[in-house]
């Protein structure tokens, strides 16, 4: 799993201890041979030193299961000459997360989401959200089989552990917005089929299931179709998600549900004031039912962000040339899109957040929920990235501020996947009651 760079800052490019590397390391299994080379042809003084241990935070790191609520990458699996075995750059594709990239961020797999973009609403919207859907949980499953060397599908939470052992990396199915089901929630056991074991209701506007956060309220919280969802969600064993629901639909999760609730990718109102945030006192009801906040990379949410009124015409105009409609773009059009940007960058730049305010939300959180209650979401291939954390690569110098703040190596363990597995398991263990 250690990548030389990782390696390098935990002990010297040379002074790793490869018999502590987990088996599932595959990739720091195949370097011992080189590396015993180098060593044996080593001037004789090299030879003599001793191998340098590594720090306690590059020892939390490893043994913990890394893992990360909320990843958008499914969006890049159909786009052409893109495959999750290739290391990408955030900076050239715009693409946060792949194989190489999890292996040197010591990353052992996680939720990959089905986003359904929000449109229309009725019968026929609901029927093409619901298509869509189900081709992109076949996507998933493709990129999975392509590569079933490094990955499987994981259905409970248990199969975490398991496929690790196994020496592959592990593929949760997760689904943002819940358009796909919101006709019929009877298609959410056709989708549990298909292995989704999380789901929120709601995106960035009102759905048929439950109000927004960031839009204007309609419901009152959850619909009846909602309230509906919510009760099948724990018949057949899906956490639910409150990420992107307004504070009422939160309210009534919180009461309607017979497991605990999760933000797979959320942040704190007492550091920053944003809808898609919330608030102290809820973090506590979270907590009180055993729920986890998921704290989340996106900049918008964790730091003031002036609106530029010819920043915004530019970038609509932008998204308007390409032919850009949602997330999915070709490989031209995501060129084009992030040449475009730098311009726009350039030109009316905004603030950005940065690593030292993630940690604020994520800290704050401790405090207020507790450590069992907190956990990682980098939003990637989504909108996330603050500088010092912009792919998965990045994942250690979390651990690092953990442990920095005096919290150990078990605590390190809950926050990486410790707490969003003991949620899904609850789920599990509350499914038909």
């Amino acid at each position: 799993m250690w990548s030389a760079s990782i390696l390098t800052l935990a002990s010297g490019p040379l002074g790793c201890d490869l018999g502590a590397l987990k088996p599932k390391d595959t990739a720091m299994r195949r370097l011992a041979l080189p590396l015993a080379l180098l060593l044996a042809s080593a001037a004789p003084h090299a030879l003599a030193a001793k191998a340098k241990p590594l720090p306690a935070w590059a020892i939390a790191h490893r043994d913990a299961i890394v893992l990360d609520t909320h990843y958008d990458t499914p969006a890049n699996f159909h786009v052409p000459g893109w495959d999750m075995m290739d290391r990408h750059s955030a900076k050239v594709d715009g693409s946060q997360v792949d194989y190489p990239r999890m292996v040197q961020g010591g990353v052992d797999g996680g939720f990959f989401a089905i986003f359904t973009p929000k449109g229309a609403r009725g019968p026929e919207a609901n029927a093409k959200a619901r298509d869509f859907a189900l081709v992109r949980a076949t996507e998933i499953h493709e990129m999975v089989a392509k590569h079933g060397d490094k990955f499987a599908i994981a259905l409970t939470a248990d199969d975490a552990q398991k496929i690790l052992d196994g020496k592959k990396r592990f593929v949760f199915l997760s689904m943002e917005n819940g358009s796909p089901v919101a006709g019929d929630v009877g298609l959410m056991s056709a989708f549990y089929a298909l292995g989704v074991r999380m789901m929120g209701p709601v995106h960035f506007l009102n759905s048929d299931l439950a109000d927004s956060a960031t839009d204007k309220p309609e419901w009152g919280g959850l619909s009846p179709s909602g309230k509906a969802f919510v009760a099948e969600a724990n018949r057949l064993g899906i956490v639910l998600d409150a990420s992107h629901a307004s504070d009422q639909v939160l309210d009534q999760m919180l009461a309607l549900s017979k497991a605990p609730i999760i933000l797979s990718h959320s942040g704190c109102k007492a550091i920053f004031d944003n809808p898609r945030n919330i608030d102290d006192d809820h973090l506590r009801a979270l907590a009180a039912k055993g729920g986890v906040i998921q704290i989340n990379a996106f900049s918008n949410y964790m730091v003031p962000t002036p609106k530029i009124p010819e920043r915004e015409a530019a970038m609509g105009a932008l998204m308007k040339s390409i032919g850009m409609t949602g997330r999915d773009m070709s490989p031209e059009q995501r060129k084009a899109f992030l040449a475009g940007k730098a311009n726009i960058d350039a030109k009316w730049p905004v603030p950005r957040a940065n690593l030292d305010d993630y940690m604020k939300h994520m800290l704050h959180a401790i405090a207020v929920a507790g450590i069992d209650h907190v956990g990682v979401s980098g939003d990637f291939d989504g909108g996330g990235g603050v500088d010092g954390m912009n792919d998965v690569t990045d994942y250690p110098a979390i651990t690092q501020r953990l442990m920095a703040a005096g919290y150990s190596k078990a605590d390190v363990a809950k926050v990486w996947g410790g707490n969003a597995l003991r949620v899904l398991r609850a789920a599990e263990a509350a499914k038909g009651k």
